[in-house]
């Protein structure tokens, strides 16, 4: 702008200021009400910031402002005017127009105030001016508080803004083109501030305790002073450099000659030795031109490499919306002498201040006593003095306020804030992702510092390190964080540099994780889980009846009558009966106005009732609806009286008469939502295959194409990461892709490979692994067009589905159909049926939904909305009981009473179907119960010996824990059914299908073949001669148990076979072992899911039961035995044909067991031919009885023999002879048996400790 265009009377307020005669500053008398002209006219000035530019073209801070607080410092008025006129004019270009204007016009005037700024910026790099600005301050600060004046405050904070604003004018890049080691404007105002002693006083404000308050504006000036700064610059400078630097230095000028020989020796092997005037021209074969023939190339072999389809073509534009974020870093290396003064200035801001300010501001921010975004400056000196003191001498004590899991949580919320905003805030996306990085890169400076303390020869420091990690680790949202950030990167908003620190900061994350999880066996961590579950929305109260009514009114009159019909002063004034915000008009809103006195009554309000009905008097005074004027409070008693007991209408609320029309089975449901936090075992590779996707594996390759300018840091994380998806998890078809693979020919064709070593070889490794892939799928070069994820791996490796496996497809309507639909509805819509979708489904020719049905229906036109089709509910109607209703209920209470099953034998008679918790509330308010445990169904306590269908491990339950056993099904009955109780009709409907499946299933599949026990024995005693007995005892356990737990629950769910000790493990392992399980119906594990073997829910309990006899061990040496085996034998092949027979042989049969057993083991101890003799005509009549009795009930005990001499033989002499003497009374005693199955539980309880 030029100086002539300045406004005169602009102009004329400058020169009342005063002039510059040489060094001499001369002041106007008007001076000071000039510069608060100036500031008046500032204050008022237009979106172009007209007056800010024609005070910076006139350069009045340059010429008049500076010689003023310079020379002038003593009229203290004065200097603090230009002061306060010095802020706003060094105000950044950012805040005077709030954003980079789009305009041009308005560009123009920002990228003005700038190059104004920045003349400023150059003005203020002197000495002379810091110093005065220092020297006010120290005087300032040398005030006790009490002796401060808000004045001096004001004083402080401005010039602190002041170098704050100087401090924040970003360099000019055209007119400082400086090298690295040349001093630039900002060095040179960083020189002068460091010559003023400003430094120091900065220091001193950061620390001391009565400073707290300038706590923002000093880490603000503290990140501006290190802007183009890098803590690895800062460490090194004025120190020699290191061997180690050297050789790194040497190696990198190697690699650039070794590049550069590779090119130069390529092109003389293209390019002849002659020069030739003709370049020539080629025909390159197998590239075809725009006809038939194949492309002439008109230029040198030396450019045939060069060559494209594209040259001479318009280079295509790409979109602003969608054009790649750019990196916004600029580091240059300051003069020597600057980054030696930072460098003894982060030394002593670590020593005494970094902790107290740190502290302050994350208070500050936590207690939002901060500015918008001033947590930025907190992440970056978080970043910056940490990696300091990670590169000089790394001391854990100066940067503890930082080192802690509260530091790790406030930077996790921030990166998932500024990510929330970056999707939202789309027009201010750059900033948010600046401020993403800036997070990103504390995040990893916290990572590397807890890694540098794991590495300290302090124990306490390895300690502290180690519960950071532990901590770390076990939260999901600190383990989940680079994955999602992986996931979510896009490289129109987020720039590369963002990419490579996201990288660098996973592969350090996922190695300190590797290293954690090795040195553990087991490590827990938290897992956190969505619950989704429904809830039936609850639209209309149920009404209270007349009693609670009565009840309600009593306590509420006492208590209007005990206080006098006086209100609280909140009461008498703060009550509005009507809805100022509802569309209804004011005077249409009495019965509103009614209904909340009524609630208010209902709730026991009365105080706040009788408020709302003197606010409803003087606001509708009309009709005396609310009583008159002048009512005696009893009346008013009265009136409210009459306001509880009438029926008022209720107005339903819109969400709940509001349905939506997509669904077809419209049920009033909402769906919540709840988090699950519970603890789960980590295992590290499972972990791995979560980056097993596309999502992931994209970044890696963006970043991988910029290789040659990458760091060898850098592209080690990039290889180490494609290493652990392609060799670790096996999954390297996951980079069959083509940009890949041309990425990789890329690097493959590179002159100077031999540096990217490593890239080099896992290209190589992933190519050899395709093209062997490929001869075996003809396939594989189609797959390289395409992203795969896990899924499409799985089926390249292992093959394809056929064409519609796995899949539904939705079949279409023909013509045929739909005329069929259509008539099918026209005959049956005036019918009266209660849901005619249903009556239709049946008499349609293709097999189709309901949804379908439904569906098509609205879309022909027969009905106008889904609505009109809902399904109706069982029972919705009935809302009211009918004395008829009540009168059968009482009926069928009083034939059934003294039955075991009240309420089922009720539910089956009635006529009119309700739910059971409907039924039951009926029944109690009937007066017929008095308590719901009346009604619960009774289980039927059966004497020993007596049972019908008792099998023989009943018998011995009965013998010895009956009563326990009672008492637990009493419970767990009253237990199922008050949960059956609560349940509705819709339950109940859906309940019913199941148990008949459940019972239809039972029934088809109780009996297994006898072909199946005969091979199931024969593999028993084929793993019993390799020694296999303990594993088939242990599967036997296993089958018993699961039977058990499933006849008491009544829910069959998939049991795991977890193997707990070594000799379980290995048979698991064992081919015949195998063929066994899966001969009994034990499911394998599915590929990549299941880990282990699994019961399958489709056994039942008999089955169950059935295959663990078949897997009694098979005796073939002691001749007694024999003779039991092959009864087993015969017993079970006429298992699967014998029907049960009644209850007295079934008795006889289990007598007949017990008693045979008894003379085994007589026989056993006696060596005279008389016992054996009588032992086998004893035995004789049982065989006889075995024969008829059923599967479940012929348990074979020989097993329990073998047991029993196993178990003698390891036992000491006394405790033999007290065996002894016990199977002596067992001869005696009829309740033997339940000894012999109490050993057996033992041995089973054994077996799962070991």
């Amino acid at each position: 702008m030029d100086l002539f265009m300045m406004n005169c009377e602009l102009l004329a307020t400058c020169s009342a200021l005063g002039y510059l005669e040489g060094d001499v500053y001369h002041k106007e008398p008007d001076c000071l009400e000039s510069v608060k002209d100036l500031i008046r006219y500032l204050r008022h000035e237009d979106d172009t910031r007209d007056i800010r530019q024609q005070l910076g073209a006139g350069q009045i801070l340059q010429n008049d402002l500076l010689p003023i607080i310079t020379q002038h410092t003593q009229d203290k008025p004065l200097f603090d005017a230009c002061i306060r006129l010095m802020v706003n004019l060094t105000q950044p270009a950012l805040l005077c127009f709030g954003k980079v204007p789009d305009d041009p016009a308005f560009r123009h005037h920002f990228l003005q105030v700038t190059s104004y700024l920045q003349a400023y910026k150059e003005a203020f790099a002197d000495e002379k001016i810091f110093t005065v600005l220092s020297e006010t301050l120290y005087n300032l600060l040398q005030l006790d508080w009490e002796q401060r004046a808000e004045e001096d405050n004001l004083l402080i904070e401005r010039v602190l803004l002041l170098v704050r604003n100087v401090l924040h004018v970003p360099a000019d890049p055209y007119e400082e083109k400086n090298v690295d080691d040349d001093a630039s404007v900002h060095d040179k105002l960083l020189w002068a501030v460091h010559m003023s002693g400003l430094d120091d006083l900065l220091k001193f404000l950061a620390c001391a305790q009565s400073e707290q308050q300038w706590s923002f504006h000093i880490l603000e000036i503290i990140s501006l002073m290190f802007r183009d700064q890098t803590p690895e610059l800062l460490v090194n400078a004025g120190q020699m450099r290191s061997a180690q630097e050297k050789q790194k230095d040497m190696q990198e000028l190697e690699l650039l000659r070794q590049k550069e020989l590779a090119e130069k020796r390529s092109r003389t092997l293209l390019r002849g030795s002659r020069h030739s005037r003709f370049r020539g021209s080629y025909v390159i074969e197998g590239l075809k031109s725009v006809g038939e023939k194949d492309v002439i190339f008109h230029h040198g072999l030396h450019n045939y490499k060069n060559y494209s389809h594209d040259v001479g073509k318009p280079v295509r534009r790409v979109p602003k919306r969608k054009q790649v974020a750019q990196d916004s870093e600029s580091r240059r290396r300051s003069a020597l002498n600057v980054r030696l003064f930072l460098r003894e200035f982060c030394i002593d801001f670590l020593e005494n201040c970094y902790n107290r300010l740190m502290y302050l501001v994350k208070e500050g921010l936590i207690r939002e006593r901060a500015q918008q975004h001033d947590e930025t400056y907190y992440l970056w000196a978080l970043t910056f003095f940490m990696a300091f003191n990670r590169g000089q001498n790394f001391r854990p004590d100066v940067v503890s306020e930082t080192m802690s899991i509260r530091t790790f949580h406030f930077i996790e919320k921030n990166i998932t804030n500024y990510y929330e905003m970056i999707l939202t805030d789309k027009s201010d996306a750059t900033s948010w992702s600046r401020r993403m990085h800036l997070a990103l890169k504390a995040y990893q400076e916290l990572l590397l510092t807890v890694n540098e303390m794991d590495r300290s020869k302090d124990e306490n420091i390895r300690h502290s390190s180690s519960v950071i990690k532990s901590n770390i680790f076990y939260l999901m949202e600190f383990r989940e964080i680079f994955l999602t950030l992986l996931r979510k990167f896009d490289e129109r908003m987020q720039p590369r540099s963002f990419l490579r620190d996201l990288v660098e900061s996973t592969h350090l994350f996922l190695r300190m994780l590797e290293r954690f999880c090795k040195g553990r066996n087991n490590l827990v961590v938290q897992k956190r889980r969505v619950k989704r579950r429904k809830r039936s929305k609850k639209s209309l109260q149920t009404e209270p009846s007349t009693e609670d009514l009565e009840q309600t009114w009593q306590i509420v009159s006492q208590e209007l009558i005990s206080s006098g019909f006086q209100l609280s002063e909140s009461l008498a004034e703060g009550v509005v009966p009507f809805d100022a915000a509802s569309e209804t008009p004011v005077s249409e809103q009495r019965t509103e106005a009614l209904v909340k006195i009524q609630d208010c009554i209902i709730s026991r309000s009365g105080p706040e009732a009788l408020s709302l009905l003197r606010a409803a008097r003087a606001v509708w005074p009309e009709g005396e609806t609310f009583g008159s004027v002048d009512v005696e409070p009893e009346e008013e008693l009265e009136l409210l009286k009459q306001i509880l007991f009438t029926k008022l209408p209720r107005s339903v609320p819109l969400d709940s008469a509001l349905e939506e029309e997509d669904g077809v089975e419209l049920e009033e449901e909402e769906e919540l939502e709840s988090v699950a936090v519970s603890e789960t075992e980590f295992n590290f590779l499972d972990f791995i295959k979560r980056f097993a996707n596309p999502a992931v594996v994209r970044p890696y390759i963006v970043l991988l194409r910029t290789y040659s300018q990458n760091s060898s840091h850098t592209n080690h994380c990039i290889a180490r990461m494609l290493h652990r998806l392609a060799v670790d998890l096996k999954m390297e078809a996951l980079l069959y892709q083509l940009s890949v693979f041309s990425l990789f020919n890329k690097i493959l064709g590179d002159p100077a490979a031999a540096a990217y070593q490593e890239l080099v070889t896992f290209a190589k490794y992933v190519l050899n692994r395709f093209f062997v892939f490929a001869a075996q799928n003809n396939k594989a070069f189609v797959e390289l067009l395409f992203w795969k994820t896990v899924g499409a791996v799985r089926e390249m490796t292992e093959g394809y589905h056929k064409d519609g496996e796995g899949t539904k497809k939705k079949g279409k309507w023909t013509p045929e159909e739909e005329e069929q639909l259509q008539r099918l509805y026209e005959e049956h819509k005036d019918s009266g049926v209660p849901d005619i979708v249903e009556t239709l489904l049946p008499l349609l020719s293709s097999s189709r939904t309901r949804r379908d049905v439904v569906t098509h229906m609205v879309s022909m036109g027969l009905v106008d909305s889904v609505k009109d089709l809902k399904k109706e509910r069982k029972g919705t109607r009935i809302v009211l009981w009918t004395e008829e209703q009540e009168q059968e209920l009482q009926v069928l209470f009083e034939e059934f009473k003294d039955s075991d099953d009240v309420l089922g034998n009720i539910l089956k008679r009635i006529t009119a179907k309700r739910s059971r918790a409907r039924i039951v509330d009926k029944i109690l308010s009937m007066g017929l119960a008095s308590d719901r445990r009346d009604l619960y169904k009774k289980r039927q306590r059966r004497p020993p010996g007596r049972s019908a269908g008792m099998t023989e491990e009943e018998f011995f339950d009965v013998t010895g824990e009956s009563q326990e056993k009672d008492m637990d099904y009493e419970e767990e009955d009253e237990e199922e059914e008050e949960d059956k109780s609560e349940q509705d009709d819709e339950d109940d409907d859906e309940d019913q299908p199941a148990i008949s499946a459940r019972r239809g299933q039972k029934s088809t599949s109780r009996n297994i073949s006898s072909e199946k026990i005969h091979s199931v024995r024969n593999m028993v005693q084929t793993l019993q001669q390799q020694g296999l007995s303990g594993p088939v005892l242990w599967l036997q356990n296993c089958l018993n148990r699961t039977a058990d737990d499933r006849e008491e629950d009544g829910v069959s769910h998939p049991v795991a076979l977890v193997p707990l000790t070594e000799e379980n493990e290995d048979a698991m392992e064992n081919r015949a072992f195998q063929k066994l399980l899966h001969t009994v119906g034990i499911r394998a594990p599915s590929d990549g899911q299941e880990s282990f073997w699994r019961i399958s829910a489709s056994l039942s309990v008999d089955q169950l039961r059935k295959l663990a006899v078949s897997l009694d061990p098979v005796e073939t040496e002691a001749e007694g035995d024999s003779e039991g085996n092959q009864d087993t034998s015969r017993a079970v092949e006429m298992e699967a044909e014998e029907e049960e027979d009644n209850q007295d042989l079934r008795a006889q049969a289990l007598r007949a067991l017990l008693l045979s057993r008894q003379r085994k083991h007589t026989s056993a101890e006696s060596k005279d031919s008389t016992s054996c003799e009588g032992s086998s005509d004893s035995v004789e009549p049982s065989d006889r009885i075995e024969k008829r009795i059923s599967k479940k009930r012929s348990r074979v005990l020989d097993d329990d023999d073998e047991d029993d001499q196993r178990d003698i033989s390891d036992l000491d002499p006394l405790s033999r002879s007290q065996f002894d003497r016990s199977l002596d009374s067992d001869r005696e005693s009829p309740a033997a048996p339940a000894k012999r199955r109490y050993k057996r539980v033992l041995s089973d309880e054994e077996d799962e400790d070991n």
